[in-house]
């Protein structure tokens, strides 16, 4: 119920902004396109009234009451309109039959074209100011000879072009209400303008049928808009609000149904599946769409319950990989307790269940200790049966007395005729003489390991490597050599501590490493492995580990006695 109102009251809200927005530009615009043409024909009017009078006065009359009028005015400009003996002096000078003439021809025509106000004027340039020379009205609004009034800004234009006249204009005042005045140019015997016969015409009346026109407008569209409104909310309730709310109401009860079906597995057609919405519009469709949508989702369920149980499975058989691929690394330290000549210790952290990585180390006799550190390309399942293969293959391939170039020589063709995924090892490989301490060594494409000699730092070993295992059939690899005296220490690693990134992507590095291991150099393997990890997990921070990590380092502590 709540939606339903929400739905329709912003329709409805909607509607009626929209309704009055109308109302307001229609009344706007006629109101405007009304006035205008009211100012122009007003305008004309006054235009042609003034006009016309001007050709019928007196010219000569005109002439010598303007003379005598503005010769006096201009004795005493602009005087405070309660001088009584100023107005008296003007009186004297219009004391004629000419004038009294003037003054009734002015009058009958302003009565008979039923105007306000009609009078002609004088400019006094200097002043800037017009002077009554006479008024048509005998009433209380009349002016008397002499009387003057200010020039207004928008009129200044008669000072430097006195043809001009007064273009007719509308004003809005609080004493006569609505006003059109105009004026017209009198010329003189000498073909120059003396003076003005000016006009104000009232459009009170007019102005008053305009609003009572607006106002009727307004009450129409009002009625028009509450009836059109009426309808509106009839047709957007029938063909959107109630669709609408049927359907919402439908998908609610949508997981209920669900549910209810999902215990008793009955299967029964569900409330949305039987709504019936006939809208041939986007109401329609909607409705069909969650139709499609509910058997989509029924459909997807089922398949999750099956992929769950399937995932389910195979996440068990993965731990049970996980354990066993744990089992055949060497995980139980210190590995060889009864051996003082050396200390070894290796870490894997696979990034997924199972890793790609692995390491070795295990006696080849009394005297010959070998270890081994390898990366299978890829990562998950296939790489860990990869490597179970190739970790197999190079310890039964690695006996004390053969050449480890020869053994990586044989493993690699034996990896690469059962290659079929195309998969390959980075591998190193090396054998340490316990009673000499010398290391031979073999290195296909592996990373190069760290040396630290006694009281000093770990440096990486520049050692050649070799082309990867499994890449290639009949490669041959050599072995090299190198003297470890008794205190130094050999790190190898795999390429997930070098490449570990942070979330800015930056690669942990050989720097680092580097640096790492020679801050924590004087640590046993045992500490050593550990201060690194931390050091890894520090820098990456949240970021997801891409790539296993997989680690061994080994201390040449005494020679054994031969």
């Amino acid at each position: 119920m709540k939606m339903k109102l929400k739905l329709r009251t912003k329709a409805v809200a909607m509607i009626v902004a929209f309704a009055l927005l109308l109302m307001v530009a229609t009344i706007t615009v006629s109101y405007f396109a009304y006035e205008r043409s009211l100012n122009k024909s007003y305008g004309s009017l006054a235009d042609k009234l003034t006009g016309t009078v001007a050709m019928m006065l007196d010219q000569e009359v005109m002439e010598k009451y303007i003379d005598v009028i503005m010769e006096q005015y201009t004795q005493n400009p602009r005087p405070e309109v309660t001088d009584e003996a100023y107005y008296e002096a003007f009186a004297k000078l219009t004391d004629g039959e000419d004038y009294a003439a003037l003054f009734q021809q002015l009058k009958a025509l302003k009565e008979e074209n039923e105007v306000m106000s009609l009078y002609v004027v004088s400019i006094d340039p200097r002043s800037e100011s017009a002077v009554y020379i006479v008024d048509g009205d005998d009433g209380e609004m009349g002016c008397p000879a002499g009387t003057w009034d200010i020039i207004y800004e928008e009129n200044a234009g008669i000072f430097s072009n006195p043809e001009i006249g007064f273009p007719a204009y509308v004003t809005n005042t609080e004493e006569f209400g609505w006003l059109c005045s105009g004026g017209s140019p009198i010329y003189g015997s000498d073909g120059g303008v003396i003076g003005y016969v000016m006009v104000d015409i009232s459009m009170n009346e007019i102005m008053h049928e305009l609003w009572m026109n607006l106002l009727f407008l307004f009450v129409l569209q009002g009625i028009l808009t509450a009836i059109l409104l009426a309808i509106m909310i009839y047709a957007i309730n029938r063909t959107v609000v109630s669709p609408i709310n049927h359907l919402s109401d439908a998908t609610k009860l949508l997981v209920r149904d669900m549910a209810s079906d999902a215990q008793s597995q009955t299967g029964t057609e569900s409330e949305l599946s039987r709504l019936q919405i006939k809208n041939q519009d986007e109401i329609g469709a909607l409705c069909r769409s969650v139709q499609f949508m509910e058997r989509e989702i029924k459909e997807y369920i089922n398949n999750l319950a099956v992929v769950t149980a399937e995932r389910e499975r195979i996440g068990a058989e993965l731990d049970v990989a996980k354990h066993i691929q744990a089992s055949m690394l060497p995980c139980i330290f210190p590995a060889f307790p009864e051996r003082k000549e050396f200390d070894i210790y290796a870490t894997m952290t696979p990034a997924k269940e199972v890793g790609g990585d692995f390491y070795d180390f295990f006696m080849l006799d009394d005297r010959h200790l070998a270890i081994v550190m390898a990366d299978v390309s890829g990562k998950g399942v296939p790489a860990a049966l990869f490597m179970v293969i190739g970790k197999t293959l190079i310890k039964d391939h690695t006996p004390s007395n053969r050449d480890l170039g020869e053994v990586f020589t044989e493993v690699n063709n034996l990896l690469c005729a059962s290659n079929s995924e195309e998969m390959f090892i980075t591998a190193f490989e090396g054998v340490l003489d316990l009673t000499t301490g010398e290391f031979r060594f073999v290195n296909a494409g592996h990373e190069m390991p760290f040396i630290c000699k006694k009281g000093e730092g770990f440096k990486p070993q520049k050692i050649r490597a070799g082309f990867v295992l499994a890449g290639m059939e009949g490669i041959r690899y050599r072995a090299g050599e190198m003297q470890l005296e008794v205190g130094d220490k050999l790190f190898q690693y795999t390429d997930g501590v070098t490449e570990a990134t942070n979330s800015q992507k930056e690669l942990y590095g050989m720097e680092r490493l580097e640096k790492t291991l020679s801050d924590h150099a004087q640590m046993a393997p045992t500490e050593l492995l550990p201060a690194v990890k931390a050091d890894v997990d520090a820098f990456v921070g949240e970021a997801e580990q891409f790539d296993d990590i997989t680690m061994l380092c080994l201390e040449y502590k005494e020679k054994m006695e031969s």
